[in-house]
């Protein structure tokens, strides 16, 4: 059976697009062999995995693209269960479109204010387009860093119900947890009881989306 392929994407930076893909690996490997494709040429998820000094710390293979990305994909789709492509925050490459074309998922990490949201209309569009060749893909937006005790302004949920895409009733808080596992080139699910918060997090994005 090929591999389920994942993109994370946003075409606007510092949503948090590198950690949600790296953390939600990390959570797919407890279900199957992953392999995470680092389309961005900022390589932020490969030097997250070289910092681990142990592969138990993250035990996903991270590879950079150095062509196509359909090809390179194809290369591995059928000896991984899950593919998840980082793509970079940009929709000027090719890359990000190419990416939709073989994806059956893709997650859109926003941060919880209209603005960046608003920010992130034009990656409708290129949804839209993908479909009519890909008619499998199934986008979803990832509320990331909400803010602990707090909960979605109403100018926030408004925007979220006009969006033409649905967001997951499960989004990511803001916790320090996600910046020091990276630090250590680790996902939080190796964090032990500092993690189990973040773990929780992760593990129910992706029950809703499996």
């Amino acid at each position: 059976m090929p591999a389920r392929v994942f993109s994370i994407a946003n075409q606007k930076g510092g949503t948090g697009k590198t950690t949600l893909s790296m953390n939600f690996a990390a959570g797919l490997s407890k279900r199957g062999k992953v392999l995470v494709i680092d389309a961005d040429p900022q390589g932020s998820a490969g030097q997250w995995s070289s910092l681990a000094p142990d592969h138990r710390l993250f035990p996903v293979s991270v590879i950079s693209i150095g062509g196509n990305l359909a090809r390179e994909a194809e290369r591995f789709i059928k000896d991984y269960d899950f593919l998840v492509i980082d793509c970079p925050p940009t929709l000027e490459t090719e890359i990000m479109k190419l990416a939709m074309k073989i994806s059956d998922v893709i997650l859109i990490p926003v941060l919880p204010s209209p603005i960046d949201l608003w920010a992130s209309m034009r990656l409708v569009d290129i949804i839209e387009q993908a479909k009519i060749t890909n008619s499998k893909l199934k986008p979803y937006i990832v509320v990331n860093q909400l803010e602990p005790r707090s909960a979605l302004s109403r100018a926030m949920k408004q925007a979220l119900a006009e969006f033409n895409i649905p967001a997951l009733k499960d989004g990511i808080r803001r916790r320090a947890i996600y910046r020091n596992s990276a630090l250590e080139g680790a996902s939080v699910y190796c964090m032990g009881k500092r993690g189990e918060a973040a773990v929780k997090e992760i593990d129910e994005i992706i029950k809703e989306i499996l």
